[in-house]
Parts: structure tokens; C-alpha cells; sequence
């Protein structure tokens, strides 16, 4: 004989069976969530320049890979370069030279480049007055406040300056004292008669009006590999699903800056700048959207390897010529480009 059961109390199963589920499903999203694989990423500079890569972070592309990303800012490659080698941070961005560096110097567990964010410079030269028909002749004899020796953002400059038949050690005096990220204060306080700036630097300089950007770096030195994210060869070889995840959650922010407007992407990152304002912001990212800074994808292509050796070679910083099989990976931004 079937017993019949009262409505409420079929009532009061349903609504148990319902919390359950709801509970069930809140502890499973919790779960989840705490599944998430902390990575710790150290960054050479907190810049505009690297939007791409803060985009992925503020559209929650790590996440949805998998990972809970810490972001440390290094200020300096070699203050990166360290945290990565001692195993503060798994993942370094900075410039692929100080790889090569800590190579040459003989590093057991070396450090791998496996994707590459910039394919410009990112720094302009700043004048005091403006000067709509500037030659990098017009240096000569001059003294502009220029980057730490052996980086990135001085060896292009030299570079530039070599490829205009202009010798860096003769030609112009290159103050290279300053540390990084204070060459515009310097610079509005009267030292140098050029500098060359990143950004917010070059239009913040512009806004007091204590300088003018007379040059884009990024457009006179044409395609290099600026920066790039690295880590250790023991570590990608026991965690290669990590960095492919990782990577994955980068091109997602690629796609994005390549698909969507300067005024969409500074949007987007603000919440990393906000001591910037929207009209600065949006300023800054069409500067560089427009001088094609961003890669479409992340693969450091052998050419570009090549490119930065002979920068090194032509700064007198290359003490030996590792191979591009040694340390670049292309095999995780392949995949990410192709997801």
C-alpha cells in the first residue's frame, strides 16, 4: 500500500534536497577556487607599455586558467632576474638580455625565455623645446640622461645612435647615474637636454610642460624583442602545464588589445594605474597601440634572437652567443595562438 505523504512535508524534502544542491554547489565553487595554482610573477617595471599583460590580469584570464597570480614589480632586470634565480618569483619579465647574460655566467639551472610580450621599444626621447624637424644629429655635443648600462633601454638607444653614424662615447655625453624611473624628475629639475623616457614619464613631461617628445625609440630601432617572460629550465620542464596555462591566460590579452580600441584597453587597466588619469591613460596606450608595440602572439622568433645579439654585440656586451634552442621555447605560445 503506497502511504501517502503530506504536502508540506513533501514540501519541506524539496526545499532540503534544494539547499543541499546549493550547498554542495558553493563548496565545489569554493573548492575550485582554492585549486587555483599560486604563481608568483615579477615584473621589471609597472608600465602602461606591458597593457596586454594587465589586461589578462583584470579580465580574469589567469583564473580562468587556473591560476592565482601574484604580480611583484622588480624594478630593474636584474633585481627580476634575481627573484626568478633564488626562486622568489617561477615566472620573470624583463628584457631577454639578462638572460643571456646570466647564462654566459655560467648558471646551472639557466633561465628560458618562452614568450615574448613587446616588439618595440617602448621610451622616447623627450626634449625641452619642442622640435618638429629633430635628427638624432641634433645630439651631438649634447647631454641626455640615458639607462642603465647593459639593459635594454640604453642599448637601444646606442643602437640608434650607431645606426646615425653617431658614436655614443664621443658624440654626446650620456648620463647613466640615475636610477631607473627617476630620470624625468632629474629631468624637470634641469638636468640633461634630452632624456629618454618611458611612459607615464614622456607625457607627464609634456603635460607640465617640461618637455617635449621629439622621437619614438620603438619606431627608429624598428621590430625588437623588447620584453619577454622567462623562467627557470628546470622549472618548465617539471611544471609545463602551468606555463602553458599561463601563457594561454597572455594571449588571451593580446587578442583583446589587438581587437579592441585604445579607449576600451585603458578602461580596462586603469585599475593597475590609478594615480593615472583616464584622458593621460588612454593618451599613453594610443601612443603605443599606434606604433604596433604589442605582438599578435607570443612567439620570440629566431630572427628576433639573432637581432638582439648583435645589439648586445654592438654594445660590448656579449661575452658568448648561446643558442636560440637554449633559450627560447616557443612551444607553449605556439599552442596558446592556435587555442
Amino acid at each position: 500500500m503506497k502511504k501517502h505523504v503530506p504536502r508540506c512535508l513533501t514540501m519541506l524534502l524539496c526545499i532540503t534536497a534544494i539547499l543541499s544542491t546549493s550547498l554542495l554547489t558553493g563548496c565545489s565553487a569554493k573548492k575550485d577556487s582554492q585549486n587555483l595554482t599560486k604563481l608568483t610573477l615579477n615584473e621589471v617595471a609597472h608600465s602602461i607599455f606591458y597593457a596586454p599583460m594587465y589586461v589578462a590580469i583584470e579580465e580574469g584570464y589567469f583564473e580562468q586558467e587556473g591560476i592565482d597570480l601574484t604580480l611583484v614589480t622588480g624594478f630593474g632586470a636584474d633585481k627580476t632576474m634575481t627573484a626568478v634565480l633564488s626562486g622568489e618569483a617561477e615566472i620573470g619579465f624583463m628584457g631577454p638580455e639578462t638572460t643571456v647574460y646570466t647564462y654566459n655566467e655560467g648558471a646551472q639551472d639557466y633561465v628560458v625565455n618562452f614568450a615574448q610580450l613587446t616588439q618595440r621599444a617602448g621610451n622616447f626621447l623627450v626634449a625641452r623645446k619642442e622640435m618638429p624637424d629633430f635628427t638624432w644629429a641634433d645630439l651631438k655635443g649634447s647631454e641626455v640622461l640615458g639607462g642603465r648600462k647593459g639593459g635594454m633601454p640604453e642599448m637601444i638607444f646606442e643602437y640608434i645612435l650607431r645606426q646615425n653614424d653617431i658614436d655614443p662615447a664621443s658624440d654626446l655625453s650620456i648620463d647613466q647615474s640615475i636610477d631607473f624611473g627617476s630620470t624625468a624628475a632629474a629631468f624637470s629639475g634641469g638636468k640633461g637636454d634630452f632624456s629618454v623616457e618611458f611612459e607615464p614619464g614622456a607625457t607627464s613631461l609634456e603635460l607640465e610642460g617640461e618637455g617635449y617628445v621629439v622621437a619614438s625609440l620603438g619606431v627608429d630601432s624598428g621590430y625588437v624583442p623588447y620584453t619577454a617572460f622567462s623562467a627557470k629550465a628546470e622549472y618548465m620542464e617539471k611544471n609545463p602545464q602551468i606555463i602553458q596555462q599561463f601563457t594561454n591566460a597572455l594571449q588571451k590579452g593580446m587578442d583583446y588589445t589587438r581587437n579592441h580600441t585604445p579607449e576600451e584597453i585603458a578602461a580596462v587597466i586603469a585599475p593597475q594605474f590609478k594615480e593615472t588619469d583616464a584622458k593621460t591613460l588612454t593618451a599613453i596606450v594610443t601612443r603605443y597601440h599606434e606604433q604596433d608595440t604589442w605582438k599578435e602572439d607570443l612567439v620570440f622568433e629566431e630572427d628576433s634572437y639573432q637581432l638582439l645579439l648583435d645589439i648586445l654585440s654592438d654594445a660590448g656586451e656579449l661575452m658568448g652567443t648561446p643558442s636560440y634552442q637554449e633559450l627560447v621555447n616557443t612551444d607553449y605560445a605556439k599552442k596558446a595562438a592556435q587555442q
